[in-house]
């Protein structure tokens, strides 16, 4: 086994001193090339098709249910229905909105098992390449199924589906962002800088500085890049859906032509990508069991990665609020990144507030990645400009996370405010644009720092399992509330309550600094014990 968690040197624990990551001579200079395909894999892996598909397989299975009010036969979109929807369900019936909540729950239940089984075996070999690529094809593949959706008796089949791209797109996410923090050590600008250190012409804390920028330039320009084609691709769709919005399988035609696109742009990442292997599988290991062993030799070392674990333990908490309107959400779902439950609960109200009108939320859909791609160079520029730390950056966009279920609260005692209205939804939306997709930039940065270097695929697995495991409460809690008391915004006190304790916890738990001094020695440790 590669990592221990005893005989480790406690004295090396001075917070004070400065750790800086080796990188090893034979690892290739990133390309400009290599970078544009890393660029353009997010571009083309936006998450639009996947909102798509939640909106197709709600509207299928609310088509299919009835007004349990006026009883079986009774259509849920007819304008004299009480507002409720229910579908048969093993022996019963259960509410079209706690079905969705459902398929979130078993879908985190997936994720968990494939995240803990063979996330930590991507940092070794090629394999993390060929499991990035699978998973995509999957997905792919799963998106262009949908054009089978036609039918409101297939909703059961709509779910199978949007389970599958749901969990294929999500650890597509985790394997893509470990990626990052290695080539961000490999830039040219960074070796320049590294060259600079090592010659003892710039201090230390300069070259971790630098080291820090360079990651959140490149999470910041792929952030604008998914924000990018999330315009680009909702434009598409209007192509479409403007002169075809009265043909039966317009819906089906958009999911194939946003999966085309992604399609087209996300495949360079497998051609240009530049071979940096990981070591080679201990002697005696399997892929299909390191994981299980690297996660629990991790826990049992959390002693020695404080600032890590306590920034692990408050995204347990934070997933379930975060990133979840209906067309962030897929993408953010990894980091949270969790396609998760704030925003489903949101996006719930929102496709019955619009009728399931795939043009609506293109709307809604573009008002959000304008913004959010004006707010993510934006703040890059400030925090370029002023040097601002990460944390600052993420704590500043973190403050409107807490107000989004808040706000939802207020729908509980009033239908004036609280997501009620048409306009709501609209500034919803271009809120969520203006500080959650920077926060998605500065909440995968805040993991970065703090992963040791090596164990890139291993730190963000437990990240998105931390995810996962959380995602797998809240759609329950959820839906069990939902279906005591039949009203959708009685949810949002327990998601309020989650996401003020995780942000109280990060603002004032985590030092990043410390954090990745600690991270550094941690994996120079781990491969003092291999070698």
């Amino acid at each position: 086994m590669d990592i221990r968690s005893d005989d480790y040197d406690s004295s090396d624990q001075n917070a004070n001193q400065i750790a800086i990551v080796s990188i090893s001579k034979d690892e290739p200079v990133v390309t400009r090339r290599e970078l544009w395909s890393y660029y353009l894999y997010s571009n083309g892996g936006n998450g639009v098709g996947l909102a798509y598909t939640q909106t197709l397989f709600q509207g299928l299975a609310t088509a299919a249910g009835y007004d349990p009010v006026t009883g079986p036969g009774s259509p849920c979109l007819a304008t004299t229905a009480s507002g409720q929807c229910v579908v048969p369900w093993g022996s019963g019936t259960k509410s079209v909105s706690s079905v969705v909540l459902t398929a979130n729950g078993v879908s985190f239940a997936i994720m968990t098992v494939i995240l803990t089984t063979i996330g930590s075996a991507a940092d070794y070999g090629t394999f993390g390449w060929w499991l990035l690529f699978a998973i995509t094809v999957l997905c792919w593949a799963a998106q262009y199924a949908c054009m089978a959706l036609t039918r409101p008796n297939r909703w059961v089949l709509a779910m199978v589906l949007y389970i599958i791209g749901f969990v294929s797109y999500s650890i597509t996410l985790v394997f893509y962002a470990a990626l990052f923090p290695r080539l961000a050590r490999n830039t040219p600008r960074a070796r320049q800088v590294r060259e600079k250190y090592e010659n003892g012409e710039i201090p230390p804390e300069v070259y971790e500085q630098e080291e820090s920028l360079q990651k959140n330039r490149i999470t910041d320009i792929f952030t604008v890049h998914s924000n990018i084609g999330f315009v680009t691709t909702l434009l598409l769709n209007l192509a479409l859906l403007l002169p075809m919005a009265n043909n039966p399988k317009i819906d089906n035609y958009v999911i194939v032509v946003v999966n085309t696109y992604w399609v087209v742009l996300g495949i360079w990442w497998f051609v240009f990508q530049e071979p940096r292997p990981g070591p080679g599988l201990p002697k005696g290991e399997h892929y299909l069991t390191i994981g299980w062993k690297q996660i629990w030799a991790a826990l049992k070392t959390y002693k020695h990665l404080p600032y890590t674990f306590v920034y692990l333990f408050s995204y347990f908490l934070l997933a379930d609020v975060l990133f979840n309107c209906p067309y962030l959400k897929p993408r953010l779902t990894y980091f949270g990144q969790g396609l998760n439950t704030t925003g489903t609960l949101i996006s719930i109200c929102q496709n019955d507030k619009f009728s399931f009108s795939f043009l609506q939320n293109t709307y809604l859909g573009l008002s959000q990645a304008i913004t959010s791609t004006i707010s993510t160079l934006a703040f890059w520029y400030i925090q370029r400009h002023w040097n601002i730390s990460t944390k600052k950056m993420f704590v500043v966009t973190n403050v409107v996370t807490i107000l989004i279920p808040l706000w939802g609260m207020i729908g509980i005692w009033t239908e004036k405010l609280g997501f009620h209205n048409v306009w709501e939804f609209w500034a919803y939306n271009v809120m969520f644009g203006l500080f959650q997709a920077p926060y998605y930039a500065y909440s995968l940065a805040m993991m970065a720092e703090l992963s040791p270097p090596g164990f890139d695929n291993m730190f963000f697995g437990l990240f998105g399992l931390y995810n996962r495991a959380s995602s797998m409460v809240g759609p329950n809690v959820i839906q069990v509330i939902i279906d005591k008391t039949g009203n959708n915004w009685q949810g949002f006190p327990f998601l309020f309550s989650l996401c003020a304790v995780a942000s109280v916890v990060i603002w004032f738990g985590v030092d990043v600094t410390k954090g990745r001094r600690d991270a550094v020695r941690w994996a120079a440790e781990q491969r003092r014990h291999v070698h």
